[in-house]
């Protein structure tokens, strides 16, 4: 079978729909991934076929705080942005028998499966991006998170236009609710049941387990002579977000007052940490590295508290918006770590690592619990669709 995989978004929403590629491809089937243009050269060095859409979205992590766009101006990105997918999706589709969207703004999937006749699913990488009654809407940047209800209202407001036009011009029916459409009455959640459980076992909602990439290239030799160095140090890392700010010189003050060496991603927003004691990288295969680390200091995106999580390491979570928060609440609730909501200072992120430090032993017993097949369980839901 021949699957169009599409998502937009950072290494969050892209590096679960590339696992679900390589996994696909492992049995037999032809996966294409449509998504951002940041991705492509990664994704093709692990040998999937990604085809890129719209601008490239690593500059969002820089931007500075500069006026928001004015309505006319978010209207005509939302449109945009439809537009850019349609004429991206709609070509690759062709000869597709499932077509799956990987996170909320994969915009066009559905319709371009309903033009050309395969099979959809929408996937979730949280439970709480999607509606129940157990939990409200995540809130995201400058938006109250509100009821579900008025969620339904924001997605019709803002998509529910440019939408039905691109469905128009393809013959195709308007679509009244464009959340129901985009999500479908039976989403796919891949997330862990343990870290991540949907609050409403039995219901439509398909959990499958969080879907891991597995990257067959080691690490950096560079990063393996640090580790092999001396004790195992601590993992900072904020992926697309913005550097809190105050974070690094509050991390290398926690980190040396608790005799631990630094590993720093730089991400998105070029975040560094200068000294002799520690080490800055770029993007890494954190299943690799996390099992040789103390600690994971991190901004709670669901890859990365799921790889963390799994590796048996404990967390210190800085969460900024979306949902976030909800892995921050979970780790905390889970016994894994700390729930960090302040602005970094050096004596309270000394006391959060050492609490997440103390965690130690819970993480490792809570690791035995993750799955590790979600990928596999949802290729097979897909492709028997």
């Amino acid at each position: 079978m021949r699957v169009l995989i599409s998502t937009i978004g950072s290494r969050g929403e892209v590096q679960p729909v590339v696992a679900l590629a390589r996994e696909l491809a492992a049995g037999g089937h032809e996966a294409v991934v449509v998504g951002p243009p940041d991705f492509r050269g990664w994704a093709e060095g692990l040998g999937v076929d990604y085809r890129p859409v719209g601008p490239e979205l690593r500059g969002t992590a820089r931007q500075g705080s500069g006026p928001p766009p004015s309505e006319e101006q978010r209207l005509a990105m939302i449109a945009g942005t439809v537009d850019a997918q349609f004429d991206a999706l709609l070509p690759v589709a062709q000869g597709c028998g499932a077509v799956v969207g990987g996170g909320a703004l994969a915009i066009a999937a559905g319709s371009v499966a309903e033009f050309v006749g395969a099979c959809y699913s929408y996937a979730a990488f949280a439970p709480v991006t999607l509606p129940s009654a157990r939990h409200a809407p995540p809130a995201f940047r400058g938006v109250e998170a509100g009821t579900w209800e008025q969620d339904a209202a924001r997605w019709n407001l803002l998509w529910a236009a440019p939408l039905n036009a691109r469905r128009a011009a393809l013959g195709l029916a308007p679509v009244a609710e464009v959340r129901e459409h985009l999500f479908t009455a039976s989403p796919l959640l891949a997330a862990d049941p343990v870290l991540a459980p949907w609050p409403e076992p039995g219901g439509a909602v398909r959990q499958t387990g969080a879907w891991l990439l597995s990257d067959p290239r080691p690490l950096p030799a560079a990063v393996l002579a640090f580790l092999d160095a001396d004790a195992p140090p601590v993992f900072a890392g904020f992926g697309s977000m913005p550097e809190p700010g105050g974070a690094a010189a509050a991390l290398l003050a926690a980190a040396r007052a608790l005799g631990r060496r630094l590993i720093v991603s730089s991400g998105w927003s070029g975040f560094t940490v200068d000294a002799p004691d520690c080490l800055v990288v770029g993007e890494l295969d954190l299943r690799q590295l996390f099992p040789r680390v103390a600690a994971v200091v991190h901004h709670g995106g669901a890859g990365t508290t799921t790889t963390a999580a799994a590796a048996g390491v404990p967390q210190v979570v800085l969460p900024q918006m979306f949902d976030q928060f909800y892995f921050a609440d979970r780790v905390a609730a889970l016994g894994l770590g700390s729930s960090y909501r302040e602005p970094p200072q050096p004596d309270s992120l000394t006391t959060a690592l050492a609490a997440a430090l103390d965690a130690t032993t819970r993480a490792g017993d809570v690791a035995r619990e993750i799955r590790h097949d979600g990928v596999r369980l949802a290729a097979e839901l897909i492709t028997a669709s």
